[in-house]
């Protein structure tokens, strides 16, 4: 008796899975077909990504390659291509294209370079703080004092890995503004500032002396 209710409860259980298979059996194979369509578009996305992260990165090779044989100008066309197409080299092509163009003597392009580098969308904050520094650095003699220790004062903060040269700069600044007390307490600071690099301590000092004689 137990097995004729077993095969009678077997039976069921097909005939409902045939009416299940019935009534949603294109929606399963829909999803089926989705769900592989879905698998191999990523792995062909990250095939896309891979093969462009190759190519740019010989390009890179390529553009380090024309500014070692002085083709500045070449490499910097260059650089500037990658900077602009994003990827994992845009944010190295930039910096490299600011620097060819601070060797070349075009100082203001380099600035306008590493401003564009600042204020660009997605880039690590540490990277755009770097590219102020060096926008900064390369326009002091022709910016306005003020204007620069603004622009400096959230890298001064602590905690920000910039800060010591960021604090150089600003002392730079309040001389060219005339302000010696000013620059003479950031270069002490700066001159017993252990955590700051021993090469910056040292010429803080310098200037600390030069400025009280």
């Amino acid at each position: 008796m137990s097995e004729l209710f077993r095969e009678i409860d077997e039976e069921l259980r097909r005939d409902n899975l045939r009416k299940l298979w019935s009534r949603y059996g294109r929606y399963i194979i829909a999803v089926a077909v989705l769900a592989i369509a879905i698998a191999g578009a990523i792995v062909a996305w990250r095939d896309h990504q891979a093969t462009e992260r190759r190519a740019q990165g010989a390009r890179f090779s390529a553009a380090l390659a024309l500014a070692r044989a002085g083709k500045s100008a070449d490499a910097a066309t260059l650089f500037a291509t990658l900077a602009r197409e994003g990827g994992g080299y845009s944010i190295a092509g930039a910096f490299e294209e600011a620097e060819l163009l601070v060797k070349s003597g075009d100082r203001k392009a380099a600035v306008a370079a590493y401003d564009r580098l600042a204020r660009a969308a997605g880039v690590d904050a540490d990277f755009r703080d770097l590219a102020v520094l060096h926008s900064v650095m390369h326009g002091l003699a022709d910016s306005d004092p003020k204007a620069t220790i603004e622009r400096l004062a959230p890298l001064t903060a602590s905690g920000n890995p910039w800060r010591p040269s960021a604090l150089d700069l600003t002392a730079a600044a309040k001389l060219k503004a005339g302000d010696r007390g000013g620059a003479l307490e950031i270069y002490q600071q700066l001159a017993d500032d252990l955590a700051a690099p021993r090469g910056l301590r040292a010429r803080a000092a310098e200037m600390v002396a030069a400025l009280k004689s």
